[in-house]
């Protein structure tokens, strides 16, 4: 199972203990995966279309539970991909569809429906937090997906219209996350992208043990990228320690092959022989071999006047 669909396995297992954030819920649902038929004598039914059995379970709960309808459930199975199946809830009765509908406040006092099923930030539906909360849970039930965060942060809800996007967007951003919009073919994606932000959404759907495995992941991260960069900043020293080994190396035997070590001062003859004895060796360790030890400005002074040497030798 994807980490996003066990997301979804979670919030579809947790209930709201409250009417109203049920009904917030519901309309989120309806909202993104739903539609209102009307027949020929004007009678209303609500059909909610999902692909996910985490959505229809949540859907056809919260409709029982907050006002004690029980809705029909058909499956149609993909004839070409045995493992694809659309689940279709429909409430067909008239005036339990628009009991729904009044709830929700996808309809008006006029039974007009509000333009594409929208859910506009300051309606009544989601004034409190707790229900901006369960809306967000049935948005990302019904069109969100979370990257695998092993390799990538990446949080998205997909929908139909810039109108619904920016309204998921402002109910986001009424938590301090900073969520950003973008077009993707005939569709408005609401994405976050760092780490961080998308624990906070988890905590604020409420999300919890996905939660923790996505901290748990990103501690690990974290880690391996401190080790790594610790490992990257040490290979960057030893090579520098090494090339400038072998630079020093050269400018020793450029002076021992052309006016020999016994001509240079006894400190640098002595700091020479033991360069040449121990290629390997830091500054630091090149110093404590010196009698009496020098510290490593004294020793890199050293052998600094040993390259200006073998620089004018080479002139």
């Amino acid at each position: 199972m994807s980490f996003s669909q066990s997301v979804k396995e979670e919030l579809s297992n947790s209930l709201p203990s409250a009417r109203h954030c049920m009904i917030a819920e519901i309309a989120a649902i309806i909202s993104l995966c739903g539609r209102i038929v009307i027949d020929a004598w004007d009678k209303y039914s609500v059909k909610v279309h999902t692909e996910n059995i985490c959505v229809a379970r949540k859907y056809f709960t919260l409709v029982e539970k907050a006002f004690n309808i029980k809705a029909e459930i058909t499956i149609r199975q993909n004839a070409y991909l045995r493992s694809s199946r659309t689940y279709t809830i429909t409430v067909n009765d008239h005036i339990n569809a628009i009991r729904i509908l009044q709830a929700v406040k996808l309809i008006n006092e006029d039974m007009e429906i509000e333009e594409n099923l929208s859910i506009i930030i300051n309606n009544v539906v989601i004034m409190k937090s707790c229900c901006k909360r369960a809306f967000l849970r049935g948005a990302f039930l019904s069109a969100g997906s979370i990257s695998k965060p092993e390799k990538s942060y990446h949080f998205e809800m997909v929908c139909t219209t810039m109108a619904k996007a920016e309204q998921l967007c402002g109910i986001i951003k009424s938590f301090g996350i900073d969520a950003k919009i973008v077009g993707r073919k005939k569709h408005f994606v609401v994405y976050i992208k760092e780490g961080e932000s998308i624990v906070d959404m988890l905590n604020i759907m409420e999300a919890h043990i996905s939660l923790m495995e996505l901290e748990n992941i990103r501690i690990i991260k974290e880690m391996r990228n401190t080790v790594n960069r610790k490992v990257n900043c040490e290979m960057a020293n030893l090579n520098k320690t090494v090339s400038a080994s072998v630079k020093q190396i050269e400018d020793i035997r450029l002076i021992q092959d052309t006016i020999g070590l016994f001509s240079l001062k006894k400190s640098l003859q002595e700091i020479a022989v033991i360069r040449l004895e121990n290629p390997d060796a830091s500054l630091k360790e090149l110093g404590a071999m010196l009698s009496p030890a020098v510290g490593k400005s004294g020793v890199n002074h050293r052998l600094r006047k040993l390259s200006e040497i073998a620089d004018g030798l080479r002139h």
